[in-house]
């Protein structure tokens, strides 16, 4: 038995530049008087979202009539909003959060999250302030913006919110990669070309907003009433690592559970389970959430960036493996 490897992973270095970071993510949230929370990481309902996979245990303790799965939760996200339609106001949260998805340079299946809403906040304006974040926490310079569609058309040469999945297979099958499996799925092929061809193209050295996602991947977005192709969906890139994904929220209670209703359609035709939609959520959304924009960003992330480090093992004690 003594032969394991116990001993951490992450340096002391690695170790206190984690609290570091911690303590100025707290200060920058503080000075801008949002309030910290903590929500549950078990819930009794997952997230239908195709592209994310939910880890489960089953509770048996007394109190309990009988066993029940409950979903380890991906992000804090719904607990949060029910935060918000209570009244809370502006939180932020410092979340553990688990992923049964992948390993690799850049994913472990636990990992941290920092997540928060701004009430009255525009994605825009949520943009700016994670920009402001950026600069306060890493010193990062002041942030690009490139929509989505100017992304695919400078990279790919195509138009993702226009253009048929035939011709975007055609464009990814010029640039060498391989899309047969994908070929008549277009937004399949669209995840595709931005995690091989669109994300690699950007300047690494400056962080880079990526606006206005395609509606079919709006998730919790509302979408654009000047162009309804699209959501007020963002995600950020910098040094090569995707960092955060945020939204200006979606308050219509019947909108998102006919969008919860599509995901499990989605996951049904793929032979994936069914995930419980979370009623307690939509209950709060009936009653009513009030207009706000929140965002989720990769903790270990930005730790891998100012450590430099190469994969995400570095900045943590006891990686998945080692777990």
């Amino acid at each position: 038995m003594h032969s394991l490897n116990w001993k951490p992973v992450a340096t002391r270095q690695a170790i206190e530049a984690r609290a570091a970071l911690n303590a100025s993510i707290r200060a920058f949230f503080t000075g801008r008087n949002v309030l910290e929370v903590e929500t549950p990481i078990l819930a009794q309902a997952g997230v239908p979202d195709l592209h994310l996979v939910n880890a489960t245990t089953e509770l048996t303790g007394a109190g309990l009539a009988k066993p029940q799965t409950y979903y380890l939760q991906t992000s804090p996200e719904f607990a949060m909003k029910r935060l918000l339609a209570a009244g809370i106001g502006d939180c932020f949260q410092l979340a553990r959060v688990v992923r049964n998805d992948e390993l690799s340079r850049r994913h472990n299946f636990e990992f941290t999250l920092l997540e928060w809403y701004r009430l009255n906040f525009t994605d825009h304006d949520l943009m700016h302030e994670l920009d402001a974040l950026m600069q306060y926490c890493l010193q990062a310079p002041p942030a690009e913006y490139v929509s989505y569609q100017t992304a695919f058309q400078q990279a790919l040469e195509c138009d993702p919110l226009s253009d048929s999945a035939e011709r975007i297979a055609r464009q990814l099958t010029a640039k060498g990669i391989d899309c047969d499996v994908v070929s008549d799925n277009k937004q399949a092929l669209l995840h595709l070309a931005m995690s091989l061809v669109v994300e690699p193209s950007l300047n690494p050295e400056v962080p880079t907003f990526v606006t206005f996602f395609p509606k079919e991947q709006a998730a919790l977005a509302r979408l654009n009433e000047n162009d309804p192709r699209v959501a007020h969906r963002f995600e950020l890139f910098y040094k090569g690592l995707e960092l955060a994904n945020g939204f200006w929220e979606l308050t219509c209670a019947s909108e998102q559970r006919a969008r919860f209703e599509q995901d499990n359609r989605n996951r049904k035709a793929q032979g994936l389970p069914e995930i419980p939609i979370d009623e307690r959520l939509l209950a709060a959304l009936e009653q009513g959430l009030p207009p706000c924009a929140g965002v989720a960003v990769g903790v270990d992330r930005l730790l891998m960036i100012q450590l430099k480090a190469l994969s995400i093992e570095e900045t943590l004690c006891f990686p998945s493996l080692r777990a």
